[in-house]
């Protein structure tokens, strides 16, 4: 049974696993981001418009890492006995307002250094949308949103590569290569 303080936030949990992504355990997600940096279950959502630009948000300043830096259009953690898509369509609605039809195409391992002697050390779900419309951002979880083109995107890392988080630098040469494939299927 979740606790209370799970289901209204206070105490989110994110899922520990090992390097195959088989569940061990749950930790509280501040402390699985502190003292060593527990291994654990996120996703990573990139959606796409006709144009085959990808929305990005800049994260909301109160955000407990990364505020204010620019990422792919949602990334969050799975809660306990949640697929990857399911928690995908709930972070969509919850943090920019609309939902898609979207599917996982491909999952990474990294571990990269946050602000607040933080670290995120994730066993990634990448997953694929396509939208056309405007989203609805939470202003508590968004601070901006914009189109842009990838090949822009990653230019843009080279000139101003402390604005971005380090999970979207990190993958983006996957996410080109299964865009291509993606786009054409």
């Amino acid at each position: 049974m979740l606790s209370v303080q799970y289901l209204f936030g206070a105490m989110e949990q994110v899922i520990l696993v090992d390097h195959d992504d088989n569940e061990i355990g749950v930790e509280e997600k501040l402390k699985a981001h502190q003292n060593g940096a527990k291994l654990h279950r996120a996703f990573s959502i990139f959606i796409f418009n006709s144009k085959g630009e990808v929305m990005l948000q800049q994260r909301a300043e109160s955000k407990y890492h990364g505020g204010g830096l620019w990422s792919n259009t949602v990334c969050s953690h799975q809660r306990k006995g949640e697929t990857s898509l399911e928690a995908a369509h709930r972070r969509l609605r919850e943090e920019m307002g609309f939902d898609c039809d979207m599917r996982e195409e491909f999952a990474f391992e990294y571990e990269a250094k946050m602000d607040k002697d933080l670290t995120e050390h994730e066993y990634d779900h990448v997953i694929f949308g396509k939208y056309d419309g405007e989203p609805k951002p939470n202003p508590e979880e968004v601070k901006a949103w914009k189109w842009m083109d990838l090949q822009r995107l990653h230019e843009d890392f080279s000139r101003n590569p402390d604005s971005y988080t380090p999970w979207i630098k990190i993958c983006i040469e996957k996410v080109v290569e299964h865009y291509k494939a993606w786009r054409r299927g």
